[in-house]
């Protein structure tokens, strides 16, 4: 179902519908449909279009006939009893109708409820909640999946808290391997050596426990044949048996020949002591079998720093985030097919001949989590079938000789990553030989047979080096079903290093790499590799959200779009958790690419501010801004291409080292002086016009020369004004000129009339831009754009919703992730056309309106005012009503969404720049002449 409202909307309905049933006596017969209605109300839902009451159905256990109280296809089931009744009996009640429903109409959730409780069973995560109905509101989240918001099942927690305890073990092993003194590289080795021992030894690779009654019976309990005796099981473990000695301990030879290249390389025998004996033998009490790969590889990653050691478990890519890549890319389209062949042979056998086809890189691989959750859930995806086709056709699947591993379609050897550094890359191809193996397990356990166990096929597809400068062909050979996936390093502009930066220009083949994040350079090594006979699939990639924002999307996509690319999918900004521990959260984006006419239309994901739960629509076509728009890209300019709106500017810069600015701790002293306080004006920037705090500066523009003379603050301060710009220290010759002039700011660009205050930065959490009207009186600093609005029409467009849509959609983000408001790239591209008289009118009231319903509440900062959880009932309906005005010149009626607010905009830009295109001569440009309309600064 299309997600219609918000969050708070949903906790807002949520209350008022406990509100109303506690004050009802709750009859089950009478009132069932009712509730349900109500409740489906809460979330938007259509319920005679969404839901079937009293549908009629078998009871597995009696086989009789009843009667299913509601259902919501492949949803939820609701079963009321009257107030005070066992909900457990009544889920097993709803439970017991799901054996006669068809695929299609089968439920994820249970729901019921008694009036007075509801109770959620999901019967997926096999997990339940209830909760009393006085507490709808704070628990109307759980049942946002009715609005269109859900979230995936990856893995189980009971994975990801043994893989962290896994790590934790691992990481005081290396610990003492650290504080002996053996080398990093050596104990590196030897760790992903001694991890696939205790995996083997649980997982059934190994005679059950042979490696724990090997450290117990055949070393000395001081540790100081520990090292020896396992180096020489490990070289063993390399050997054929053909190629063991014949006189090897009875034990010894009893260990498995393993191979793929895990024991290969020859170690320093480390020295050990009896305590460094004691933890490994701790460590085999652990089930090692029971870890998670993916979550595992990365806490294993990070075994080796101090600091991430001592917060183990907090920080890793956790499955969830990996499956928002991976799920759309591919997996949900096999799945898909699946179902829609489920009962037909041939067309199940299609989809695993098309998987064996299929190939994978991840050229930023680290330890390897993409690849390994990529091929499990194809290994698991592959053995569904298997287990399908063993019914269609038991003749043919019920042998056993289909089960050899030569002859599965996901193969180890179709999985190929890049990593830099050597750690992590050994991590990987541990991880991958970990999963292959829980995989035949599986298959074991479901069919009976599997793929033998060992010897390990090497994994030669993980290569170490710099992704920017390896040719990627030397990693991954010519196919036409290749998967570039990914989480390249989150590095802004501002962080990359000189070797980044030459990475990232030799990427894209240019020196003019102006913002691109370095993230960036994978796309196009992506691109390129594209681009070359013989290759051909689709390239996603986790980056962070600054490549869908302001002006450096055009730099990115241009070049994506001219190649032919179009975006397949996408998940707009969300919270994503570095796998690196003590890393802070980043806001990212996913972006998936594919070339040609896609087959259906293209998902997008997106998240409510502060909420990990998506939403998903399916836009005719998604836009470099990741939302549904044509493929415009918005670039800077030097004036608005609107002929409604006007030039605005930035505030005034005083570049006085403090001197023309007054402090809270100044205020005593200049207070006092009767002179400078003719002089003193409010001085406003974004923080004190949205949260009405204080602040001065003394204004001397108009000031008389015998005031400066005779105020001991003026003079004092205009003085160090002076002294300031012209020392020897200013190295800016323009700064150094100002000297001449101290009694004024640096850069003046104040407004002698009414003019419209705009903030340099929007908080995300508001609905609204918190901009307001001031008087010349109130002299803004460069923290605080302005323009001349004598009639109120500015106000009212940027106070619109359709104006926070554009704002949200092209415009930067600052570093703590609040909207920046530009004048080149948001203003001046804000696509309003020309308004009629009448029009202007209606959009002047709706502004009014707005600021007299500000104006009940004159006290409230704009902070308070425009609270999204407390917002007043009038200011609400000012707005809408101002909406509608605004709406009407983009062509739009009915309250439209953000999702349609934002297609007229697009549509409406790109017929306006197609026309001013048209009509504006070619520009002159002037030798040092400068074009740069000020967007930002500091004071």
């Amino acid at each position: 179902m299309p997600k219609s409202l918000s969050i708070n909307e949903i906790r807002t309905g949520a209350a008022r519908f406990a509100l109303a049933w506690e004050a009802s006596p709750g009859d089950e017969r009478q009132d069932a449909q009712t509730f349900v209605r109500d409740l489906l109300a809460v979330y938007g839902v259509t319920a005679s279009k969404a839901a079937l009451y009293e549908y009629r159905a078998k009871r597995f256990s009696t086989g009789g006939g009843g009667y299913i109280d509601a259902l919501i296809p492949g949803i939820a089931i609701v079963e009321m009893k009257s107030a005070g009744k066992n909900l457990v009996d009544a889920e097993t009640q709803a439970l017991d109708y799901l054996d006669d429903l068809d695929d299609v109409q089968l439920p994820r959730y249970v729901i019921t409820s008694d009036f007075r409780r509801i109770r959620l069973l999901d019967r997926i995560e096999d997990v339940v909640h209830e909760w009393a109905l006085s507490d709808m509101a704070s628990n109307s989240d759980r049942l946002g999946f009715f609005a269109g918001y859900g979230s995936r099942v990856f893995g189980s927690a009971e994975q990801e808290a043994a893989s962290i305890k896994a790590a934790k073990i691992m990481a005081s092993l290396y610990e003492e391997l650290e504080g002996s003194g053996y080398n990093d590289h050596s104990a590196s080795v030897f760790l992903v050596r001694t991890l696939f021992a205790l995996f083997a030894d649980d997982s059934g690779m190994f005679e059950r426990d042979s490696f724990t009654e090997f450290l117990l019976t055949r070393t000395a309990s001081d540790g100081s044949d520990l090292g020896a005796q396992l180096t020489m099981l490990y070289q063993v473990l390399a050997t054929s048996s053909e190629g063991r000695q014949r006189n090897l301990d009875e034990l010894v030879a009893r260990f498995p020949y393993v191979n793929g290249g895990v024991f290969d390389e020859p170690l320093i025998i480390p020295s050990f002591t009896a305590a460094m004996r004691k933890k490994l033998l701790e460590a085999c009490d652990f089930n090692w079998s029971a870890i998670s790969p993916a979550v595992f590889g990365s806490l294993f990653q990070a075994v080796k720093s101090k600091e991430a050691r001592r917060e183990l478990g907090e920080h890793y890519t956790t499955e969830t985030n990996i499956l928002k890549l991976i799920g759309p890319m591919f997996l949900d389209e096999l799945g898909d097919r699946v179902t829609a062949g489920w009962n037909e042979t041939r067309k199940l056998e299609r989809v695993r001949a098309d998987m064996g086809l299929m190939r994978f890189l991840d050229p930023a691989c680290g330890c390897g989590n993409f690849l390994v959750v990529g091929y499990r859930e194809l290994r698991a995806l592959d053995l569904r079938i298997l287990l399908r086709l063993q019914e269609l056709n038991p003749s043919k699947y019920q042998q056993t000789m289909w089960f050899m591993g030569e002859d599965l379609p996901v193969k180890l050897s179709h999985f190929h990553g890049i990593e830099l550094e050597e750690w992590p890359a050994r991590i990987a191809a541990m991880a991958m030989h970990l999963v292959e193996h829980q995989a035949n397990l599986a298959m074991v356990e479901a069919l009976g047979d599997g793929p033998e166990a060992l010897p390990l096929d090497k994994v030669q597809h993980i290569v170490v080096g710099n992704a920017i400068l390896t040719d990627w062909t030397t990693v991954v050979g010519q196919t036409s079903h290749l998967y570039v996936m990914g989480n390249p390093p989150f590095l802004g502009h501002k962080e990359r290093n000189e070797e980044q930066t030459a990475d990232l220009r030799l990427a894209w083949n240019t020196d003019s790499i102006g913002l691109l994040d370095y993230v960036t350079a994978w796309y196009a090594k992506a691109i390129a590799l594209f681009a070359l006979p013989g290759f051909a699939g689709q390239f996603a990639f986790v980056s962070t959200n600054s490549i869908a924002l302001g002006d450096s999307v055009p730099a990115l996509f241009s070049p994506v779009f001219a190649e032919g690319w179009s975006i397949k999918f996408a998940h707009r900004t969300f919270r994503w958790t570095s796998e690196a521990s003590g890393k802070a959260q980043v806001h990212c984006v996913i972006v998936g690419f594919q070339k040609g006419t896609p087959s259906s239309r293209p998902r997008l994901f997106d998240y409510e501010h502060g909420s990990q739960m998506s939403f998903e629509s399916h836009p005719r076509q998604i836009n470099a801004y990741l939302v549904e728009g044509p493929n415009v890209l918005v670039t800077p300019r030097r004036k608005p291409l609107s002929p409604s709106l006007p030039q605005i500017s930035a505030g005034s810069t005083p570049i006085d080292w403090g001197h023309l600015t007054v402090e809270k701790a100044d205020y005593p002293d200049v207070f006092a002086d009767k002179i400078a306080v003719k002089y003193l004006r409010p001085y406003y920037g974004g923080e004190e016009l949205i949260n009405k705090l204080d602040r001065w500066c003394l204004w001397l523009v108009d000031a008389e020369p015998s005031d400066i003379v005779n105020s001991r603050v003026l003079r004092t301060r205009v003085e160090a004004v002076r002294a300031a710009r012209s020392a020897p220290t200013v190295k800016r010759l323009a700064s150094r000129e100002l000297a001449a002039t101290p009694q004024l700011f640096g850069e003046r660009r104040q407004p002698t009339s009414e003019y419209l205050g705009i903030p340099q930065a929007f908080a995300r959490i508001r609905t609204y831009a918190t901009a307001a009207r001031l008087g010349p009186e109130v002299i803004a600093s460069i923290k605080l754009f302005t323009a001349a609005d004598s009639d109120g029409f500015l106000f009212a467009i940027i106070s619109s919703s359709a104006y926070m849509a554009w704002q949200r959609a092209v415009g930067q983000r600052t570093p703590n992730n609040q909207y920046s408001f530009t004048a080149s790239i948001v203003w001046n591209n804000l696509p309003i056309p020309a308004v009629s008289d009448a029009q202007r009118l209606g959009i002047i009231a709706g502004g009014e309106a707005v600021l007299k319903a500000r104006a009940l509440h004159a006290d409230r900062s704009l902070a308070d005012l425009y609270n999204p959880l407390a917002m007043d009932p009038p200011l609400l309906k000012a707005h809408a009503r101002l909406d509608r005005a605004v709406d009407l010149v983009l062509g739009m009626r009915n309250n439209p969404t953000e999702a349609g607010r934002l297609a007229a905009l697009f549509a409406s830009y790109e017929r306006m720049s197609a026309a001013d295109q048209l009509t504006t001569p070619k520009a002159i440009k002037r030798r040092g002449a400068s074009t740069r309309i000020p967007d930002s600064g500091g004071e």
